[in-house]
């Protein structure tokens, strides 16, 4: 199984001192030559005119110094992608009190979606950046469409024909979308609080906290799911209450408390 995940916006201080990061000792290595590009052109940006970074990458005032962060990318200490995103998905997902055998997992079937480095596995060490995925950078036109190709390419010896439970959100979902065969292997999952009898809501943030106690409980089983079956039943058997359109590929998970 491959769970794919979303980064987060919050992200863990800077450790301060270590390696810079290394492009070639990345995983998915189909993605080194575009990882490359936009670090090069964020840099880029981040070093010019500090009132076009902040406009182009659509910062707030309160967030004006990530522009400092980026201009240091290829020099800045990196962090294991896992421990560097500590958003609300993640803190619930807890990496950290994992067993030895449901870390060993996590380092294999986890996947975080990144706007700048495409897609890498938590123990791939990264700096810390600012980049959303909605962002144009100057002469290179949308993210999606930088990622598109690479991604494809990656994905597929990535995945091959393991099933793929999808939690990202929207922005991410668009760097890549399964197609073909993949996209019959690939479950897609959203989070409704069911207030009352039939009434359903959409929360964000107790979304991403209960996708995080999600891949946590997934990771915690005895063995990981090899088809769109066996996933819906380890969720039923994480005990999640769920519902799966016609082709299984859709599952909404409803909690009554958050």
């Amino acid at each position: 199984m491959k769970i794919l995940l979303p980064p987060s916006e919050g992200k863990a201080p800077s450790p301060g001192r270590g390696s810079a990061v290394k492009l070639s000792s990345l995983s998915l290595p189909e993605l080194t030559a575009t990882r490359s590009e936009l670090i090069t052109a964020l840099t880029k940006l981040c070093q010019g005119p500090r009132a076009k970074a902040v406009s182009t990458l659509g910062l707030t005032p309160g967030l004006a110094s990530e522009v400092e962060k980026n201009a240091q990318l290829l020099t800045a200490p990196t962090i294991a992608a896992g421990s560097l995103y500590s958003g609300v998905l993640y803190e619930a997902l807890d990496l950290a009190s994992l067993s030895t055998t449901a870390a060993s997992r996590a380092e294999n079937e986890l996947l975080i979606f990144s706007a700048l480095f495409g897609a890498v596995h938590i123990n791939d060490r990264i700096p810390s950046y600012r980049l959303s995925p909605t962002t144009k950078l100057p002469q290179l036109g949308t993210l999606a469409a930088q990622w598109k190709a690479p991604l494809l390419e990656a994905m597929e010896r990535e995945v091959d024909t393991q099933v793929v439970l999808d939690l990202r959100s929207g922005p991410y979902a668009a760097l890549w979308k399964p197609t073909g065969a993949m996209a019959q292997q690939t479950v897609a999952v959203r989070v409704l609080h069911e207030t009352s009898p039939g009434k359903r809501t959409i929360v964000s943030h107790f979304n991403k906290a209960t996708k995080g106690r999600i891949v946590a409980g997934l990771l915690k089983q005895r063995s990981s799911p090899n088809s769109v079956e066996a996933l819906a039943s380890a969720l039923s058997k994480g005990g999640w209450d769920i519902e799966s359109d016609d082709s299984g590929l859709k599952l909404d998970v409803i909690v009554q408390q958050l």
